[in-house]
């Protein structure tokens, strides 16, 4: 503790028993010493700091006067419990050099924490009715099954293969399962040399972005669309294009021929949820072969079809490796284990892996082994089954319960998904419907933060992968009784 915390500087005005007993209190103050351990004693932190006994023994003795610290027969001293109340008598003098008067904001070259982005409540499963996308259901999390696959991987040999320096490699076990059962799903044949292992679908977008954007290359996506690749893209281009959303997504404006790299998630719309049909998807392909664009497909929730068979991914039909596919298992599994993969010419694939190298050069490969485990021995794919039931269960609740409660909101028209992207009556504040409907237990989403030109508050989200199915229709009423509150009138 005493090497971490305390540095003693003899080149300064004031005295090391004076320096030694401020950065105690600031200790104290700040949080970092625990309240049931003792400090270290004066003789240990003397020899530890290399300074007399007398010094640290004043510090402490001052502490102890100023109601910093207790004592303790034959266990020491202790931090007060009572001074992080508010008790102290005596204020702690900081250094007159601190580091809050850095000119941060000059040394910064970008603030990411300036965008806007979405956020969600930690406490979310606290609510009644969360409506929240992109979170699981704890009851269809296969936990028998994870924790047999994570066992399997903490075995002697599984060890051996997995703890070693795998310098910017993946699990090789992991590679096969993708290539062979994740991607022939959706309809993609790749070379092993073509596959790249992410810490989630995010990290396979930032690193695309990173290798194709830089000042003056344009890219284009969906708006509204997904937030976080567009404050992405701005992190290393200004030109942006937005393209317009109907009801088959993304259309293809002819200002699209301007672009080096194209976004799009032609299975499910981030964050409609329409579905681009085969011929646009055809059209896209046409385009970007003429222009000379490439395009990077983001299949997040490709397999949540309820009427109709899953269209294959735009990346199956690309016979020029215009496509860079991002795939995840954030939306099957669990999003909190980040694991993702892309899948594009083996030139990219090679730059994406060293620039990966250079970030941290490869997820953990224990956890790469353990969704290979659970990817080989059929569990992935017993869970698709599971969760299409209950999604497409909910779907139907959902529907019902909306075309009900909100008979006037315009909704897509859409057959998958996790979520009901909703248009709300003209005047609707979603902002002030978000906060009525938090204060009677209802989580939803705000859609104005989708739209990249001009804020569209009368737009929200209803997600329903982690709400029970009884909750449902009273959470959907609920709602629907709010909305009057929320809304100016004309």
């Amino acid at each position: 503790m005493s090497e971490l915390l305390f540095h003693l500087d003899p080149s300064l005005p004031d005295s090391l028993q004076r320096q030694l007993r401020e950065q105690i209190a600031r200790a104290i103050l700040n949080g970092h010493l625990p309240l049931e351990q003792a400090l270290p004693s004066s003789r240990k932190l003397a020899r530890d700091l290399n300074v007399a006994r007398n010094t640290v023994m004043l510090a402490y003795e001052q502490l102890l006067d100023d109601g910093y610290l207790i004592a303790r027969e034959r266990s020491g001293y202790f931090v007060n419990p009572e001074i992080l109340k508010g008790h102290a008598e005596k204020p702690v003098r900081l250094n007159d050099i601190e580091a809050d008067r850095l000119p941060w904001e000059e040394l910064l070259t970008m603030h990411p924490s300036r965008q806007k982005t979405i956020n969600k409540p930690n406490d979310w499963p606290n609510y009644d009715y969360p409506f929240l996308y992109g979170q699981i259901d704890p009851e269809l999390f296969p936990t028998q099954r994870w924790r047999e696959c994570s066992r399997d991987s903490m075995s002697v040999p599984a060890i051996r293969s997995w703890a070693v320096d795998h310098l910017n490699n993946d699990d090789p076990m992991l590679i096969e399962q993708i290539h062979q059962r994740l991607l022939p799903r959706r309809g993609v044949w790749a070379k092993p040399e073509e596959i790249l292992v992410t810490v989630g679908a995010q990290q396979a977008l930032w690193i695309t972005c990173m290798l194709m954007l830089k000042a003056g290359r344009r890219f284009g996506m969906e708006n509204p669309g997904y937030v976080d690749v567009y404050n992405t893209a701005r992190t290393f281009t200004d030109d942006i294009l937005l393209l317009p959303v109907d009801e088959q997504g993304m259309r293809l404006d002819a200002d699209i021929a301007s672009c080096e790299l194209v976004y799009a998630t032609p299975s499910h719309q981030s964050p409609t949820t329409v579905t681009m049909p085969l011929e646009r998807r055809r059209q896209l392909l046409d385009m970007a072969e003429i222009h000379n664009f490439l395009i990077i497909e983001d299949d997040y929730e490709s397999e949540t079809n309820y009427l109709d068979t899953p269209t294959p991914a735009l990346k199956s039909l690309d016979r020029h490796k215009r496509v860079i596919y991002v795939g995840s298992l954030s939306k099957t599994l669990a999003p909190g284990l980040r694991l993702g993969y892309m899948v594009g010419h083996p030139t990219l694939i090679r730059e994406a892996r060293a620039l990966r190298r250079l970030m941290l050069r490869h997820p953990p490969t224990n956890n790469q082994r353990a969704v290979a485990l659970f990817l080989d021995r059929g569990y992935h794919d017993a869970l698709l089954r599971q969760m299409h039931q209950a999604y497409h269960r909910r779907w139907q609740l959902m529907r019902d319960a909306l075309a009900h409660h909100m008979p006037h909101a315009a909704l897509p028209s859409t057959y998958g998904g996790s979520c009901f992207w909703i248009k709300g009556p003209e005047g609707l504040d979603c902002q002030k419907l978000r906060r009525l409907a938090a204060e009677q237990s209802i989580l939803i989403e705000c859609g104005d933060i989708h739209f990249f030109d001009s804020p569209r508050r009368e737009y929200f989200r209803l997600g329903f992968s982690a709400i029970a199915d009884d909750r449902i229709e009273e959470g959907i009423a609920r709602l629907a009784a709010l909305i009057p509150y929320a809304t100016s009138s004309a």
